[in-house]
C-alpha cells in the first residue's frame, strides 16, 4: 500500500500546476516562478480550510483587480466536486480538523475560463473523433467573432477582438469653431494670402483667396462603469478608447464604481497592455458596487468645465443599475446632458431581446440622454462608430420608456 504522506506533495503540486496553466490560458499572466511561489505559500501557510486555500492562491496568482473574477470562476469550477478540495488539503495537512466546508453553488463562468480548464479534454476528444464538415455550410470565424458576446469569448477570441478593435475608425460629426481657416468657398477674403499669390505673377493678375469657418473633431469624454456586472465589457471598451486616443488628442476617460477615477493619462501609453495595467493600478474599486449619482456629481463638480468644451461628445458606459437610486441621479444626469453637445448611453443590457426599462435608475436616466445603444460585441462597436458619424442613424431613447410603460 503506498504511503499517503509521501505521495501527497507530488499530487498536490500537480494539481496546482494544472490550475496555474488554466489561469494562464484564461488570460492571467503566470510563469513558473508563480507556481513555485504558490507551492511555498501553501506549505508555509498550513491551510486547513477551503477559504484559507482560496486566499493563499489568490494572493500569489492575482496581481490585478480585473483578474479576480477569472480566478474566482476558475477556482470554483476546478474544485467543484464535493470533498475534492478537502481531500487535497487533508493530504497536504494531515492535522486538519473539523468537518469539510459546504461547496458553494457554482457561479456562471465565462467561456474563456471553461475553455482554459477543459482544453486538454477537448483536445483528446478531437483526436479521437474525426468529423468532416462541408465548408459551404459553415460561417466564417470573422462573422462569428463579430456577433459573439464579449463575456463569452475565449482567450484567443479576446486577442482577435483586440486586433479588430485597433482597426476601427471613429468618425465624429465635426463642429465649427469661431476661428477662420483657408477655404476654397469661404465668405471672407483672405487679404494676406491674396497679395502673396498676386506677387508670384508680378501683380498683373489678382486671384482672390478666401477664409471660412474652421472645423475640428470634438472632444471625446468617456465615463465607464467598472462594477462587477460591467468589468468584462469595460476592459475591451478600454482597448477601443486606447485606439482612438492614439488617433485623437482630446480623449478623456474616467472610470467609476463607487468613486470616480481619471485614467486619461494612463491610456496615453503606446502599448495597450501597459495602458490597461496603469488604469488597473490607479483604480481601487474595480468589480465593486455602483454609485452612478455620486460619480456623476464628482464629475460635474470637478471635471465638466475642464473637458466638456467645444461641442464635447460624452459616452456613458453603464448598465444603469444604480446601487442607491435617489433624487440626485436625475439632477446630475440632466446637468451632464446640458453641459455637452451629445450624450450617448452605451448599455450592455440591450443585448437581451426582451430588455425593458423597468429599473428605477434606468428610467430616471433615459429622458436625459440623446441616444442609447448596445455595446456587447464587435458588431455593436462598429455600429457605434457609424452612429457617431454625421451619416449615422440615431436611436430615440424614449422608445425604451414607451415599451416598458
Amino acid at each position: 500500500m503506498p504511503n499517503t504522506q509521501q505521495d501527497a506533495p507530488g499530487r498536490f503540486a500537480e494539481n496546482i500546476l494544472y490550475f496555474a496553466r488554466a489561469l494562464r490560458a484564461a488570460g492571467i499572466p503566470l510563469g513558473p516562478r508563480s507556481v513555485l511561489d504558490a507551492l511555498e505559500a501553501v506549505r508555509a501557510a498550513g491551510v486547513g480550510t477551503k477559504e484559507d486555500f482560496y486566499w493563499t492562491l489568490h494572493a500569489v496568482f492575482v496581481k490585478r483587480h480585473e483578474h479576480s473574477v477569472l480566478f474566482d470562476q476558475a477556482f470554483q469550477i476546478f474544485f467543484r466536486k464535493r470533498g475534492y478540495l478537502e481531500r487535497l488539503i487533508a493530504m497536504m495537512s494531515p492535522e486538519m480538523t473539523g468537518a469539510p466546508a459546504q461547496t458553494p453553488e457554482e457561479p456562471q463562468a465565462s467561456q474563456r475560463v471553461l475553455d482554459a480548464l477543459f482544453a486538454g479534454a477537448e483536445k483528446v476528444e478531437r483526436e479521437q473523433q474525426e468529423i468532416e464538415l462541408d465548408a459551404s455550410f459553415t460561417v466564417s470565424d470573422r462573422e462569428v467573432l463579430e456577433t459573439k458576446d464579449f463575456a463569452q469569448m475565449t482567450a484567443a477570441e479576446v486577442a482577435a477582438a483586440r486586433d479588430a478593435i485597433k482597426r476601427l475608425v471613429l468618425g465624429f460629426d465635426n463642429v465649427k469653431t469661431r476661428r477662420l481657416a483657408p477655404h476654397p468657398h469661404g465668405h471672407r477674403i483672405d487679404l494676406r494670402r491674396t497679395l502673396r499669390a498676386s506677387m508670384k505673377g508680378g501683380g498683373a493678375l489678382i486671384d482672390l483667396k478666401y477664409r471660412g469657418p474652421k472645423t475640428k473633431n470634438p472632444p471625446v469624454v468617456a465615463l465607464l462603469d467598472i462594477s462587477g456586472s460591467m468589468s468584462q465589457y469595460t476592459r475591451l471598451f478600454l482597448h477601443f478608447l486606447h485606439a482612438i486616443t492614439d488617433a485623437r488628442k482630446r480623449v478623456h476617460t474616467f472610470l467609476f464604481g463607487t468613486r470616480l477615477t481619471n485614467v486619461s493619462r494612463a491610456l496615453r501609453e503606446k502599448d495597450p497592455d501597459e495602458a490597461l495595467a496603469a488604469c488597473s493600478a490607479s483604480v481601487l474599486d474595480w468589480s465593486g458596487g455602483t454609485r452612478i449619482a455620486t460619480s456623476l456629481a464628482a464629475f460635474n463638480k470637478q471635471w465638466s468645465r475642464r473637458v466638456l468644451t467645444q461641442g464635447a461628445v460624452v459616452l456613458l458606459f453603464t448598465d444603469g443599475l444604480e446601487r442607491d437610486p435617489d433624487e440626485r441621479l436625475e439632477f446630475e444626469i440632466d446637468r451632464l446632458h446640458r453641459s455637452c453637445r451629445r450624450l450617448v448611453w452605451l448599455n450592455p443590457l440591450l443585448r437581451f431581446s426582451g430588455f425593458e426599462a423597468r429599473a428605477r435608475g434606468i428610467r430616471t436616466m433615459l429622458p436625459h440622454v440623446d441616444e442609447m445603444r448596445p455595446i456587447h460585441n464587435l458588431q455593436s462597436m462598429r455600429e457605434l462608430c457609424e452612429a457617431l458619424s454625421q451619416h449615422g442613424r440615431h436611436a430615440d431613447p424614449k422608445t425604451w420608456l414607451a415599451g416598458a410603460a
